[in-house]
């Protein structure tokens, strides 16, 4: 028995006095730039993402996180070999 496609069963909709080609100013895309300025989507690991229930509060963890790293940062030490040093001179001998 052959299978039917599901969507050759789908009557076509559109009234016929409306003529496709004659349509003007479609452009594919054109808002595609504006509505992703800005945004950047991540894809989480399942067990990730059970932690957290909405964006929200995966925004709110990120940024303190950002926050703490930023502040150790600030707190360490700066290393004692990147100091220049003194070079000592040789000392004239005695005699």
């Amino acid at each position: 028995m052959p299978i039917k496609n599901p969507e050759s069963s789908v009557a076509d909709e559109l009234r016929p006095e409306y003529d496709l080609a004659s349509l003007k100013g479609r452009v594919r895309g054109k808002y595609y730039a504006r509505a992703t300025a800005g945004t950047t989507m991540v894809l989480l690991e399942p067990d990730v993402a059970e932690a957290f229930p909405d964006g929200a509060s995966v925004n709110q963890a990120l940024r303190s996180f950002l926050r703490s790293s930023r502040a150790k940062q600030t707190l360490q030490p700066t290393s004692r070999g990147t100091r220049r040093r003194k070079a000592k001179r040789a000392k004239p001998a005695r005699g």
